[in-house]
């Protein structure tokens, strides 16, 4: 029989061993963020597990560091091994990732003196190149990347190129660009996308293309970097053509970026038609747009002389930042609609929308009480920017504060607030007081205005035809005649006059005096007889005062007829249906003459015609301006 004792006594337990670190913890721990906890766990291991083991798990750590930007985790890992396996650190992964944290935490001499231990291995290489063009040593990333010529990365590659558009270093570009060609290695779309900004960057946008063109595949990144380098250099015509090529050919869709870059070009030639094509793929795009688009979409219209489809994108807009309301008030300002202006400033600043005012938004509504002559509105504006909002008066707001007493005719207070300002006044205050001296012939004040002027701008030639034109405007020929001389000396020219108008999707471009062809057609000469017998039954007569040269009438009429704006407005007649509004812009301030042709025209025509000129727009509507004259 069977008794308890009859079984053996149970073995003994073994001893406990120290528990190693779990992989799987530590990697969920440095994933999750909870940096105390991994570091811990790695730390306090007992004995010491050999460096091989402990490779992987110091790599999840440091990338999880990196990601955090957490210098203290860093430094304390780092000051651990140093103590504990100062083999680690001379791991190649191990070494560029300390290499990395202390770039992203802006510590680059630290970075410096771990890449300094030993330099010999390619993924620190291309971590010390990446750092110095992150933290901005550029020349350090372009002598560091030259001095090795036995290793390549897309990394290191991709950064110098980026260090090459910040110092518009393009011979050096190339020179990267070569090595990249010359490698058995296939850059990857980083890299050429860098090399694409690179040549936007540096404006050489023939190699921009060459390369866009080359890619074996683009991404909207590549997409986006040509767009915007055509844009930042002045060709909007040329980047909607290639908003228009990236529709037809590219598969990748387009991102908000690419709307924001296509939007802006079409703000600065008031392209509205291509600016519509644009808010149509914003309506039918199933992602709700952000606040930067929506923005841009605004000052597109606003632009184009739209103001109620701005109005109307504002007013849908979920939620306004300090640049919606800015906008939408800049819109206002510009085409003339100043009451609103300050309707819409009570509005922001009385119903607690939680933005406040800033050096923006007081522009605006000095201009528009500038361009609409409400001094007393604009006088107590100026004083409550910084009472009642806290908003430092900058030069920009004390030459607003110039132009709308000039303007007003009020130039004795209006040099008075020149003379006086706090800071030293800029090329805008006396430009705004010159011009109010034109328009009011004061030419003793006129005189001391110039003169101020050509101290501070001494090669705008802007500044000299303003001056001519005010002895001209008095009849003042010789003296006239000596400012011209005085540009002629200094090899300045004036300005060509020209005028774009757009006609479906195409937008023309005509000179002063050009538009040779066109004007020979029989289509023009019709519509032209045609207008000129309306606007005689309308009591015109050609306003030739504003030729300010002395030459007979017959040859100021003929310089008149011209102008580029006059030609661009025959041309839209002809090639547009009848009720489609005309759509000009014009690179210099409109005359009076042709002002009073485009309200007459308006009327005959009935056609609206929307003018935007360097100074405001112009909306002609029945025979009247939107500016009531006053520009």
């Amino acid at each position: 029989m069977w008794t308890l004792n009859a079984f053996p006594p149970n073995p003994p337990l073994p001893p406990k061993k120290p528990l190693k670190p779990k992989p799987l913890l530590l990697h969920s721990l440095s994933k999750s963020g909870h940096l105390d906890e991994a570091l811990s766990l790695l730390l306090k291991s007992h004995p010491p597990i050999p460096p091989t083991t402990n490779l992987e798990a110091y790599s999840h750590l440091l990338h999880s560091f990196i990601t955090h930007k957490s210098l203290r985790h860093g430094e304390l890992l780092h000051r651990h091994l140093l103590h504990s396996t100062p083999s680690l650190l001379r791991h190649p992964l191990i070494k560029s990732k300390l290499i990395t944290l202390y770039s992203v935490c802006a510590r680059i001499e630290s970075a410096r003196l771990v890449f300094d231990e030993d330099d010999d291995d390619e993924p620190s290489w291309t971590a010390m190149v990446v750092a110095f063009s992150k933290n901005g040593l550029h020349e350090d990333s372009l002598s560091l990347y030259a001095g090795n010529a036995s290793w390549r990365s897309d990394f290191a590659d991709s950064a110098v190129l980026k260090s090459c558009s910040v110092l518009s270093a393009v011979r050096l570009g190339r020179a990267v660009h070569a090595r990249v060609l010359k490698s058995a290695r296939e850059p990857d779309q980083v890299v050429l996308n860098a090399l694409v900004r690179l040549y936007v960057k540096c404006g050489t946008l023939d190699e921009a293309l060459k390369a866009f063109d080359g890619m074996p595949q683009r991404n909207v990144v590549s997409w986006n970097s040509l767009l915007s380098g055509f844009v930042d250099r002045g060709f909007f015509i040329e980047c909607l053509d290639l908003f228009r090529r990236m529709q037809i050919e590219s598969s990748v869709g387009f991102s908000w970026v690419t709307l924001t870059t296509v939007l802006s070009a079409c703000s600065q030639i008031t392209a509205l038609y291509n600016g519509r094509e644009v808010h149509a793929q914003m309506v039918k795009s199933r992602e709700e747009p952000d606040i930067v688009v929506l923005n841009s979409l605004m000052d597109m219209y606003a632009k184009c002389g739209v103001v109620e489809y701005c109005e109307r994108v504002f007013r849908g807009m979920g939620g306004h930042d300090l640049t919606s309301w800015n906008t939408m008030l800049t819109c206002y300002a510009i085409n003339g609609c100043a009451r609103d202006a300050l309707e819409l400033f009570d509005e922001m600043v009385g119903r607690g929308v939680g933005v406040k005012p800033d050096g923006v938004t007081f522009v605006a509504l000095l201009s528009s009480c500038a361009h609409a002559g409400f001094v007393d509105e604009g006088r107590r504006l100026f004083d409550r920017m910084d009472v009642e909002f806290g908003v430092r008066k900058k030069v920009e707001h004390f030459a607003c504060l110039v132009d709308l007493l000039g303007r007003a005719g009020l130039i004795d207070e209006a040099f008075e607030v020149a003379e006086k300002m706090p800071m030293r006044p800029g090329g805008s205050v006396w430009g705004s007081l010159l011009n109010s001296c034109r328009l009011h012939g004061d030419v003793k004040l006129g005189e001391i205005a110039a003169m101020r002027l050509f101290e501070i701008e001494p090669n705008n030639a802007g500044n000299y035809v303003l001056f001519s034109n005010m002895f001209a405007r008095e009849r003042m020929w010789e003296e006239a005649e000596k400012v011209r001389v005085a540009m002629e000396e200094k090899g300045l020219k004036k300005e060509v006059g020209r005028s774009w108008v757009q006609v479906g999707s195409r937008i023309h471009s005509f000179v002063a005096g050009g538009g040779v062809s066109f004007r020979s057609s029989s289509e023009y000469k019709k519509v032209w007889e045609e207008l000129v017998e309306a606007m005689e039954r309308e009591g015109y007569v050609p306003d030739t005062d504003v030729v300010l040269h002395d030459v007979d009438e017959g040859t100021k009429a003929e310089w008149v007829c011209g102008h580029s704006e006059r030609i661009a407005v025959v041309f839209g007649l002809v090639n547009s249906g009848d009720g489609i509004p005309i759509r000009i812009m014009k690179n210099l301030r409109v005359c009076d003459d042709c002002h009073n042709v485009m309200k007459v025209v308006s009327k005959v025509t009935r056609r609206l015609i929307v003018m935007r000129d360097t100074n405001r727009f112009h909306h002609f509507r029945n025979g009247a301006c939107s500016c009531g004259d006053f520009w």
